[in-house]
């Protein structure tokens, strides 16, 4: 079984936030990357798939150089080979564009499943994967919670809304939104990190670029308006207070 997970490096959430000049976006050099964490979930799904019925996994991520980053920690986690679709305008883009350098990279790699996460920690859309099926012609199912690959096929079960879940099964190649939580992640171990140099990562240039479909207007960061009151006292006399204070949460 041949399977693709597509990647994408987010800022982390220890980061600093600065804003670029337009304000609608952050800074690449004030700002630090790692794995997105949704795509961390299908890429241990395909470890796992490949374990138990053979194969190879491929990962692939658009973007500038700085991608190549968490695809290096994907071939030390344990995947095949690496392919990076690069594009320094890919780096703010929106879904449409990224699905469609993906789409373009993919067409002659062969894959019985393309796994995405359910969406990335930045922008959180949701919608590269969906975008990337429709663009490749193929079947695709989305929120993952369990793949069952089956002669032809693979049945998945979806998580929808109320706690209730459903089962599909779909031909193959089929693209696959994985949600987080499916598994248990794994880390790269010393051996892996040393087996990693020696994995392919091949480059190859994005498209030209379609026009954008979304535009961000602006990036804000939170302001922060709450304030901490200390009550002091007695216990009597903070026990007072802080009933007052529950009473009228305009003095919290």
């Amino acid at each position: 079984m041949h399977i693709v997970v597509c990647l994408k490096q987010v800022v982390t959430r220890e980061t600093h936030i600065r804003l670029d000049p337009s304000a609608a976006w952050i800074r690449d050099d004030a700002a630090s990357w790692a794995l997105n964490e949704p795509d961390a979930y299908a890429l241990e799904e395909a470890l796992r798939l490949r374990e138990t019925h053979g194969g190879e996994v491929i990962v692939v991520s658009a973007g500038p150089v700085r991608v190549t980053q968490i695809l290096r920690e994907a071939l030390a986690r344990g995947a095949d080979r690496a392919l990076h679709v690069a594009g320094d305008h890919l780096a703010t883009a929106d879904a449409a564009v990224t699905a469609h350098a993906l789409a373009t990279a993919l067409r002659d790699v062969p894959a019985d499943l393309i796994l995405t996460g359910l969406q990335s920690d930045d922008q959180g859309f949701g919608q590269v994967g969906v975008r990337l099926a429709e663009l490749l012609g193929t079947t695709h199912a989305t929120i993952v919670v369990a793949v069952e690959p089956q002669e032809g096929a693979v049945r998945v079960k979806r998580e929808l809304e109320g706690g209730w879940f459903q089962w599909v099964t779909l031909p193959l190649p089929a693209v696959l939104t994985i949600q987080s939580g499916i598994n248990q992640l794994r880390y790269a171990t010393l051996k892996g990190i040393m087996a990693a140099k020696k994995k392919p990562l091949d480059v190859v240039a994005a498209p030209t670029p379609l026009p954008a479909t979304q535009h961000i207007v602006g990036v804000r960061i939170p302001e922060r308006t709450k304030q901490t009151t200390m009550l002091t006292g007695s216990a009597t006399e903070i026990a007072a207070q802080l009933v007052s204070a529950l009473k009228d949460t305009r003095t919290i």
